[in-house]
């Protein structure tokens, strides 16, 4: 495609990873004896959720809510906003929340807040890939993809004023595609 740069994780990569990720998790919630719940971030985290639940060999329930860090055209995060509602009665249950990109780790903190409040069993968070930023690396995730440098990415869900999300891979845009 002619606005990309360059793909930074392969679409083979990100298949690879998706399945030890899967396997990852499956064995750390293998015992879990109350039920296992994803909550996946609208919109970016759609496709690694369709991908990732395809590799977890568990019974769970998937719940979305909506949260604001990208509004249009920006390439920088304006700060987290909720849009949506969490799924209700995480009570007692093993939350895992699964989200497209951790760079500023506002969406994680607000959502792992609100999570917690709701006294589940367990918590763990899981991104398909981390920004190389202090605040990034600062903020807990259990279940990391991949660390890619600070840039602007598209692809695997990730968008540009809503485009791009349907590539197979991960890449950054050229500038004159950033309008």
């Amino acid at each position: 495609m002619a606005d990309i740069e360059s793909v930074l994780v392969s679409e083979e990569a990100i298949r690879d990873r998706v399945s030890e990720l899967g396997r990852q998790i499956a064995d750390d919630l293998s015992g879990a004896e109350s039920e296992v719940v994803i909550v996946a971030v609208l919109t970016g985290s759609v496709i690694f959720v369709a991908d990732l639940v395809r590799a977890l060999p568990l019974r769970l329930h998937i719940g979305l809510t909506a949260v604001s860090s990208y509004p249009g055209r920006s390439t920088q995060s304006q700060g987290a906003q909720m849009q949506g509602e969490l799924p209700q009665n995480l009570a007692g249950k093993h939350v895992l929340l699964v989200d497209d990109i951790l760079d500023t780790g506002r969406t994680i903190r607000l959502l792992r807040g609100e999570i917690l409040k709701q006294s589940p069993a367990s918590l763990r968070t899981c991104v398909i890939v981390r920004k190389d930023r202090p605040q990034a690396r600062e903020c807990q995730c259990e279940y990391v993809g991949f660390d890619i440098p600070d840039a602007f990415v598209v692809g695997y869900g990730l968008d540009y004023n809503n485009e791009y999300r349907n590539l197979p891979f991960i890449g950054t845009l050229r500038r004159e595609a950033i309008k």
